[in-house]
């Protein structure tokens, strides 16, 4: 399915399905890990990207397209606030995954979004579309040339069992899960309509990649703004 316009909250598909693009899930899911080894022990939460923590861009955008925002990280003493409810991995060691296990046994809801901590330009435009292709799937994942983007999706309690498998197994990619669940696939241009600049899905992993995050909101790139 491709997006051929926008306009006005609705964007109308190809083959004229209209999508509302209000749609707010109840539950959102940050997956704070832990310290950015290529960051030299830095927490990538932390980083501030034009002037303000990643965490706190997140923050800012789920609060527009959640009713209720879980944090998960190991560190939760670090946390405060009332509008956030903060969990640890329920099965440690088991990286991403752990955390997308925990976001979604800690959820109430039957749908959750689950991003991770160092993506500091999603959008709300873009979390209300993915949350409007919640059908029949056990998941709604973006899909660019570089893959699938599991971890700025939207997943299902269906999802549960199949993780817990993985993790039992010693499978820790969350790659891996689109193998053994239903997905609903947002594509590359679909997703080129609400991210121009291909912003969508940089990751702070580097301190080139903070700087260049940092360049990319000097130059007056930031969706976020």
């Amino acid at each position: 399915m491709r997006t051929s316009t926008r306009d006005h909250g609705i964007a109308q598909t190809d083959n004229g399905t209209v999508i509302e693009l209000s749609a707010i899930v109840r539950t959102a899911a940050i997956i704070a890990g832990g310290q950015g080894r290529r960051l030299g022990g830095v927490v990538k939460r932390d980083l501030l990207i034009g002037g303000t923590r990643i965490l706190d861009r997140q923050l800012s955008v789920l609060g527009q397209v959640a009713e209720q925002i879980v944090i998960v990280a190991n560190d939760p003493v670090r946390f405060r606030g009332p509008e956030f409810q903060v969990c640890a991995d329920r099965i440690p060691g088991g990286g991403a995954l752990s955390g997308l296990h925990t976001a979604l046994v800690s959820s109430t809801t039957a749908e959750t979004v689950v991003v991770a901590c160092d993506l500091p330009f999603l959008t709300a435009p873009f979390l209300r579309y993915l949350i409007a292709r919640a059908g029949q799937s056990d998941a709604v994942i973006p899909w660019t040339s570089d893959g699938p983007q599991p971890l700025c999706a939207l997943y299902t309690q269906a999802c549960v069992e199949p993780i817990q498998q993985m993790l039992a197994q010693g499978e820790r990619r969350v790659s891996a899960l689109t193998t053994r669940i239903r997905v609903e696939e947002i594509r590359e241009e679909e997703i080129t309509s609400f991210d121009p600049h291909g912003m969508l899905f940089f990751n702070v992993n580097t301190p080139g990649d903070h700087r260049r995050a940092n360049a990319l909101t000097a130059r007056g790139l930031d969706p976020v703004e």
